[in-house]
């Protein structure tokens, strides 16, 4: 990957997150209508963003920078990523009018979205969930172009994720530490410290948010260009250029229902090798992004707790939830091969892959829920089970082979949307750290995965252009 400055470098509190992979399908987070982070103002960004530029204030003006010295408010609008000026600490309505702002902010997500204060709102953990989606919706829901992100997009990405992440600086766990006293008396004493989950894997978020952004950023200057669909003609050029807009068969990567979609153009000849090789690398980098997006977020998904509605939804057997086919060929085959099982169902739409892959996510818990009971069993079925060389229990064998197959489709399909099992694990999650890392994760993942299908729609259109040149 680049060498990416630090994320310290670049945020004013060292920061700036998954379906494909969201709580939402298709990519585009499912909006609450009630939570904060989407509320509009005349402005396109959220209400508690302003356009403000953050390197415009000084600490030169304040008479307490000048002993060196922060106000504990400065220091709060800092850490939340409020806007700061000269005079915060002279003006006292500068000071009531960022703190209204933060009091706002924080009330809406304490009131879990029910704005009637009727204890009706969601948890603290859902709210934090949808806001982060509802952000990343809001941010890059109509970016659908390989070039940077607007700067005041940016900024308003920047400010409310550094307000929503510094819920993390206070989750903490305590731990046994030794310390010595002046006498030489040692004592035991409990200290707090990030928790282990958060301590590992909200810095390596923030790394591939910042490479992410870095990605899009090295596209300013490109060789090619995007037109509408519905604008392009074989005799139409681009404003200020001699070079003809050719119009390209459909894409295998884009589906055609979504005709919404610029269209790549480039020069007649192609684009030079240096542009191929740094498209070619940088989607080798978000490909990296991507992977390890998925992976934190599949992680985080597996600690969360199984919701009880959940097990109580699923079928008694599953073989019916799979169907007798495919059934069929997990408990008969002596080697079970995901992949060749994969091949022969002929799957066509993603639709039909999240459906497939539902069912035998329910089929693989039920049959672990029957590993798991006590069955009575007669003795002449006790003395079989002893004297047969059955290499384990069915239920288990049966289990384990939907776990690859189901690893193995999502493997495939990487822009498969959540399960019914992941969304209700999100639904019903009470961990406010964990849903932040499954939001944060998971609208990262959907970003790097935009970011390899942009280029890779631009390295398909530069050799069709090839070939037809040929």
């Amino acid at each position: 990957m680049d060498n990416v400055s630090s994320p310290d470098e670049s945020y004013d509190v060292g920061y700036g997150y998954q379906a494909s992979p969201s709580s939402v399908d298709d990519q585009s987070p499912t909006l609450s209508g009630n939570s904060f982070a989407y509320c509009r103002t005349s402005s396109e960004t959220s209400a508690f963003s302003e356009h403000t530029d953050e390197t415009s204030w000084s600490e030169t003006g304040s008479p307490m920078s000048s002993r060196g010295m922060k106000s504990p408010t400065r220091a709060v609008l800092s850490r939340l990523g409020m806007r700061q000026h000269k005079t915060i600490a002279d003006d006292p309505e500068t000071v009531d009018l960022e703190l209204e702002l933060m009091k706002e902010r924080f009330s809406k997500l304490l009131l879990g979205e029910d704005m009637s204060g009727g204890g009706k709102g969601v948890a603290t953990a859902v709210t934090i969930s949808n806001s982060i989606t509802n952000l990343y919706a809001s941010v890059f829901g109509q970016h659908q172009r390989l070039e940077p992100l607007h700067p005041d997009k940016k900024l308003m990405w920047k400010r409310e994720m550094n307000c929503l992440l510094s819920v993390c600086d206070y989750i903490v766990e305590f731990v046994s530490t030794s310390q010595t006293l002046q006498d030489g008396t040692t004592i035991e004493a409990l200290t707090s410290r990030p928790r282990s989950d958060i301590h590992i894997n909200l810095p390596a978020l923030r790394k591939l948010d910042a490479m992410l952004l870095e990605i899009l950023d090295s596209f300013e200057t490109t060789e090619f260009w995007y037109a509408e669909q519905g604008s392009m003609s074989n005799n139409s050029t681009r404003a200020g250029s001699f070079r003809k807009i050719v119009p390209v068969q459909p894409q295998p990567q884009r589906k055609e229902e979504k005709w919404w979609l610029p269209v790549v153009c480039v020069p007649s000849g192609g684009i030079s090798e240096k542009e191929r090789k740094h498209l070619r690398h940088k989607r080798d980098c978000a490909n990296q992004i991507h992977k390890a997006a998925m992976a934190i977020n599949s992680s985080i998904l597996a600690e969360m707790e199984i919701p009880e509605s959940y097990m109580a939804s699923l079928p008694k057997s599953g073989k019916a939830s799979v169907g007798d086919s495919i059934y069929r060929h997990m408990y008969s085959a002596e080697k079970f091969s995901p992949e060749h099982l994969l091949d022969s169902l002929n799957i066509s739409s993603e639709h039909e892959a999240l459906e497939l892959a539902d069912k035998v996510e329910a089929s693989m818990y039920t049959w672990r829920r029957k590993s798991c009971m006590p069955q009575a069993k007669s003795s002449w079925v006790m003395v079989k089970d002893l004297v047969s060389d059955d290499r384990t229990d069915k239920n288990n064998v049966l289990a384990e082979r939907a776990e690859s197959l189901l690893f193995c489709l999502k493997q495939r399909y990487p822009e498969l949307s959540q399960t019914t099992l992941d969304t209700s694990k999100i639904h019903c999650n009470r961990d406010v750290g964990k849903a932040i890392l499954e939001s944060y994760s998971r609208v990262l993942e959907s970003l790097a995965f935009n970011v390899v299908a942009w280029i890779e729609d631009v390295l398909f259109v530069d050799k069709t252009m090839k070939k037809q040149e040929e």
